[in-house]
């Protein structure tokens, strides 16, 4: 995702234009030195930690919610997604969770980000996708932010296999690489054109024909954008930028 979104292709110059990304690389590298892929350095899962986490115990996931907390109380900036980046070891593909709401349109709204996705990353399962407010996940980033965020957010967990994937005429599990889990980051990126409708400000000659080279590993077909966010162009502020959040 950081490589992609810097980079010179056509799609990441309009998305560095149109959206304001924070990204936050990783919230346990202390744990991951000593080989732990989930915990930190003292043994805190801090990915439940988030309704009260410590300063002195989780400071870089206190850190992470002070940040967010005074982005969101910025009142010319919006904070539309968080989305928190975790890999899976049981299941393949791709997937997200979400939360569930007792407003249908808000509901509706929350599927958008993952059909768009799907549609992108072939390696990307909606079927394993689900919504839910399990009272075991409360302390997660995308139940507690859910709850915080204003009714136009939307908060995901994006999980990703530790080993394979299955895609569509694939006879069996197809390992994952460096190569394309660096792929569905790119996809995942490029799914925020799709999202703020903003495939017109691509030259369409050129950046269709350097996406199907495979130089950029922008896999998968363009399905332009069938689904809506539930905010035209016209109703945003003119100075108003959008914040996506990445953790893992």
């Amino acid at each position: 995702v950081v490589d992609f979104l810097v980079s010179q292709h056509p799609v990441a110059r309009v998305l560095r234009d149109h959206v304001v990304f924070k990204i936050v690389p990783m919230l346990n590298p202390d744990g991951v030195y000593l080989g732990n892929y989930r915990c930190s350095l003292m043994g805190f899962d801090l990915n439940r930690h988030w309704q009260e986490p410590s300063p002195w115990a989780h400071p870089t996931l206190h850190a992470v919610k002070q940040l967010i907390v005074r982005m969101n109380q910025e009142p010319k900036v919006g904070l539309e997604f968080y989305i928190d980046v975790h890999a899976h070891s049981t299941m393949m593909n791709g997937f997200m969770y979400g939360n569930v709401f007792e407003d249908e349109e808000r509901v509706q709204r929350q599927a958008v980000f993952p059909r768009l996705l799907c549609q992108n990353a072939p390696d990307f399962s909606l079927s394993s996708t689900s919504f839910n407010r399990d009272v075991v996940k409360a302390g997660t980033g995308r139940r507690f932010l859910g709850g915080l965020l204003d009714d136009m957010s939307y908060c995901y967990t994006l999980e990703v296999s530790f080993y394979s994937y299955l895609a569509a005429g694939s006879a069996g599990p197809v390992p994952y690489t460096e190569d394309s889990y660096m792929k569905l980051g790119r996809n995942v990126a490029r799914t925020f054109l799709d999202f703020y409708k903003l495939n017109h400000l691509i030259d369409g000659t050129k950046a269709v024909g350097h996406m199907s080279s495979g130089s950029d590993g922008l896999s998968g077909s363009r399905q332009g954008n069938g689904y809506g966010n539930g905010r035209s162009q016209e109703e945003e502020k003119p100075d108003r930028k959008v914040h996506s959040v990445r953790d893992t």
